[in-house]
């Protein structure tokens, strides 16, 4: 893969913002409605790669498509870099793949990407050049005249990230970005995606894989029956309170039990301090446990 020159323009205020969102949907033939997401305000800070993450029926992918424009909030407000996401301009710098994407699988990967890019309106000289930039990135550029009908599900992966890339987005919104992509191919997109963040591209994408959001992402946030239940930078979630952790050089095992004022005394000297990690995984599960233990005692 190669590298991306970096992005010139700077985006004043977040990359995405949404104040009090709330998506109700109703029951079609049932006298009831469902609440997808719940009063749910957010905010995505431009270059930052924000995860997003959930258990199914969460409102994970609501919000998402909220964020895109695709459905419209019963209640709040949505914005793309200051734009409203209703408005059709919020979305000329913003490139999106979804969990599975469809292509179609009788053009090749040159001519799917000449696609996308007449699409976004790229034309001549301007569009062969970045034809063979995102070709080039993403590692197909030996498999251009192949069909994608011939692509593993890396490779379509890969052809996906290259089309939500084809004109240059400020935000890169990735729903499942290695769904169905071996070990390899999964570090190839994480790499990319961190290459990405050096560029200036904001980054949002919402993954099962927990221990990849883990190494790539700045923030998270975890949503549980269409509630935010936890969010902030990925570092302070991951601390676990009320503990605090020592890594001592030349300490016996008395002084180990004596901490730090005997480790003073003594003439140990404290390497590191700081809060004991937990996991994402469990972070994420003791999070949306939560709402349900609730839920089950309020019934």
């Amino acid at each position: 893969m190669t590298d991306l020159p970096r992005r010139s323009e700077a985006k004043a205020g977040p990359a995405v913002a949404l104040t009090g969102v709330t998506k109700i949907f109703s029951v079609p033939f049932q006298r009831r409605s469902v609440i997808a997401v719940r009063d749910l305000n957010l905010q995505v800070a431009a270059g930052q790669i924000y995860g997003l993450l959930g258990p199914n029926g969460s409102g994970k992918s609501t919000t998402l498509k909220i964020i895109l424009g695709l459905v419209t909030p019963t209640r709040g407000e949505a914005r793309i870099l200051g734009r409203a996401s209703d408005q059709v301009a919020s979305r000329e710098s913003v490139g999106f793949l979804p969990e599975s994407p469809y292509f179609y699988k009788f053009l090749t990967g040159e001519e799917t990407l000449r696609f996308y890019g007449k699409l976004c309106g790229l034309r001549g000289l301007s569009l062969k050049n970045r034809v063979e930039e995102m070709l080039a990135l993403v590692g197909l550029t030996s498999a251009r005249k192949r069909r994608l009908a011939g692509y593993s599900k890396g490779m379509l992966q890969r052809i996906g990230l290259a089309q939500a890339l084809i004109q240059e987005p400020a935000l890169l919104v990735l729903d499942e970005p290695t769904a169905g992509v071996d070990p390899a191919g999964g570090r190839e997109i994480r790499d990319l995606i961190l290459a990405l963040k050096t560029r200036g591209i904001t980054v949002l994408l919402s993954s099962h894989l927990l221990g990849q959001v883990q190494e790539i992402c700045d923030r998270v946030g975890i949503l549980a029956n269409g509630v935010l239940v936890r969010e902030g930078a990925l570092d302070d979630l991951l601390a676990i309170e009320n503990q605090t952790e020592f890594v001592l050089e030349n300490a016996s095992a008395a002084l180990v039990n004596e901490v730090e004022n005997l480790a003073a005394k003594s003439g140990a000297r404290l390497i590191e301090r700081g809060r004991p990690r937990t996991s994402l995984e469990r972070l994420f599960l003791e999070a949306t446990e939560a709402p349900k233990k609730t839920e089950r005692k309020d019934s």
